[in-house]
């Protein structure tokens, strides 16, 4: 993110201005790649560990000759016991062939045809694929297609950091973490950002005591 994104947001917040001093400049990496692999990556990241989720894919990918992710066409034809011996389970199998046929069918487009949709319109197309609800179609908003206006407001961390941040008693709801994340538009990709690493700061100095 620019400077003046930061600075942008430091002027309209002086909460978050003190979480940008804390945590310094801002690291989002610019993503890049097919929402279809990004999709496939998410749903074996599910429920699991990294490191283990990053032995199933590398086990997945191994089945297609190489470090790439397979075709959609050559996954939905994949025989179900060859993807269970990666490791994968029932659910995220299916979730998976479920990602390559609503692929092949346009329901989730290429990097292409997504950068001409709007957030909200992004997010209803990927949320008929089985297993990936609003928070993952958010990941992939924010960390692979680069949306600058993206705030999780269903994130156990984002809240965290603003009960944190704001010296409250409770985390705010959903709805309310909505409302408050107004002033932060058109950079909430970036105010979500520094919450998270405002949880972490806040732990760090924990455990160092």
């Amino acid at each position: 993110m620019t400077p003046q994104t930061v600075a942008a947001l430091a002027a309209c917040d002086a909460r978050l201005a003190t979480a940008i001093r804390i945590v310094g400049p801002c690291t989002i990496k610019r993503g890049r790649g097919a929402p279809y692999e990004a999709l496939l990556s998410a749903i074996a990241h599910q429920q699991i560990h990294g490191s283990a989720a990053a032995a199933i894919l590398g086990r997945f990918r191994a089945l297609y000759g190489g470090s790439g992710y397979p075709a959609p066409a050559e996954l939905v034809a994949t025989p179900d016991a060859k993807l269970r011996a990666c490791g994968l389970s029932r659910a995220k199998l299916a979730s998976m062939k479920d990602v390559a046929a609503k692929t092949l069918d346009g329901t989730v487009p290429d990097r292409r045809a997504i950068a001409r949709l709007g957030d909200e319109v992004i997010i209803e197309r990927l949320t008929e694929v089985r297993g990936v609800g609003r928070w993952t179609a958010e990941m992939m908003l924010m960390f692979t297609l680069n949306r600058p206006d993206i705030l999780p407001v269903d994130d156990f961390g984002i809240r965290e950091g603003y009960r944190l941040l704001y010296g409250k008693r409770k985390q705010p709801k959903p709805r309310q973490l909505a409302a408050i994340g107004e002033r932060w538009a058109p950079y909430r990709t970036t105010a979500s950002w520094y919450l998270w690493r405002y949880v972490e700061h806040v732990r760090a100095e924990r455990r160092a005591r």
